[in-house]
C-alpha cells in the first residue's frame, strides 16, 4: 500500500504538459518537386521560427497528396495540378484553393533522338514545341521515362501526349518506361537509360546526376506549371489543425512568404516564382 501511495503521489506531483504543447505541428501533403528541389528546406525554417509551428511534410505525387487530404491524413495540401485541386475543393475536401507560385516543365534528354533528327540540344536548335518533340520521340521509339505515379507532372505529361494526338496507353511499348516514382528517381532512371523525361525545372536544377542529359525543349507556354495550396476542410475532418494549418497557408501567400519563395535559388537561378493574388 505504501508503494502504491508513493507512486500515486509521484504521478500527482509530476508536471502536466498539455497535449497541444507537445504536438504543435501540422502535416502538409505535397509534391516530390517541392521537397526534392530543396524548396522546403529553405522555406520551412523561416515559417517555423516565425510561428512556432513545426511542419511535417509527406512528399508524394500530387494525386497521392490529394488522396491524403481526402482521407484527412494531412492538414494542408500543397500541389500542382490546378484541375484536380479545383475538384478537390468543389467536392468539399478543401476550404479554398489559393495560387502560390509557378515554374515550368522542361523536356530533358540526350538531345538527339536515335534514328531521327535531333529535337533539341539548345532551345534555338530544337525549338520550343513540346508536342512536336513527343511526336518525334514516339515515332523513333526512343527511350522515355514516365513518372507513372498520378503526380502533377505525370498528369501534365499525359495531357501533352493527348494534345500531340498520341494515345500513349495504346501506343506505348518497351521504349516507354513507367517508374511509378518521384521526380528525382525518374531523372536518375532517365540518366541511366539516356532517355527522355518530363521534369519540373526546380528539381532539374537541383539534380546532380545529369550524365549526358540536358534540357531539349523549354519555353513552350504549355509547359507552365502552377502550384496551389489548400487547407483540408475541418468540416469534413474535425481533427484537422485548422488554426495552425491556416497560418501556414496565409504565410505562403503573404508578402513574407512570397519573398521567401522568390529568394530560393540554385547557382543564381530562381526556381519558383511567387504569384499569389493579394
Amino acid at each position: 500500500m505504501k508503494v502504491v501511495a508513493v507512486v500515486s503521489a509521484a504521478l500527482w506531483l509530476a508536471p502536466v504538459v498539455p497535449v497541444q504543447a507537445q504536438e504543435k505541428f501540422i502535416t502538409v501533403a505535397s509534391t516530390t518537386s517541392t521537397e526534392q528541389s530543396g524548396l522546403f528546406k529553405h522555406l520551412l525554417p523561416v515559417f517555423e521560427k516565425r510561428s512556432g509551428v513545426q511542419v511535417r511534410v509527406t512528399a508524394v505525387g500530387t494525386g497521392q497528396a490529394l488522396d491524403q487530404g481526402r482521407r484527412g491524413d494531412a492538414d494542408v495540401v500543397f500541389v500542382h495540378d490546378t484541375q484536380a485541386e479545383e475538384k478537390f475543393v468543389a467536392d468539399g475536401f478543401g476550404t479554398r484553393r489559393l495560387a502560390v507560385m509557378y515554374n515550368d516543365f522542361v523536356l530533358i534528354g540526350p538531345g538527339a533522338v536515335s534514328g531521327a533528327a535531333p529535337i533539341g540540344g539548345t532551345v534555338n536548335a530544337g525549338g520550343q514545341d513540346v508536342l512536336n518533340a513527343l511526336k518525334t520521340i514516339e515515332s523513333a521509339k526512343s527511350a522515355f521515362v514516365s513518372r507513372g505515379d498520378k503526380s502533377g507532372t505525370h498528369a501534365a505529361e499525359l495531357r501533352y501526349w493527348q494534345a500531340a494526338g498520341i494515345d500513349i496507353a495504346k501506343q506505348k511499348s518497351a521504349w516507354y518506361r513507367e517508374c511509378g516514382c518521384g521526380m528525382g528517381p525518374a531523372l536518375n532512371m532517365a540518366a541511366s537509360l539516356n532517355a527522355y523525361v518530363l521534369a519540373d525545372r526546380g528539381t532539374w536544377l537541383s539534380f546532380k546526376n545529369r550524365q549526358d542529359l540536358r534540357i531539349v525543349v523549354e519555353g513552350d507556354t504549355r509547359l507552365f506549371n502552377q502550384y496551389g495550396v489548400m487547407l483540408v476542410n475541418p468540416a469534413r475532418h474535425p481533427h484537422v489543425k485548422k488554426g495552425w494549418g491556416q497560418a501556414f497557408v496565409d504565410w505562403l501567400v503573404s508578402a513574407a512568404g512570397q519573398r521567401a519563395i522568390a529568394e530560393y535559388k540554385i547557382g543564381g537561378q530562381q526556381l519558383f516564382f511567387p504569384n499569389a493574388k493579394p
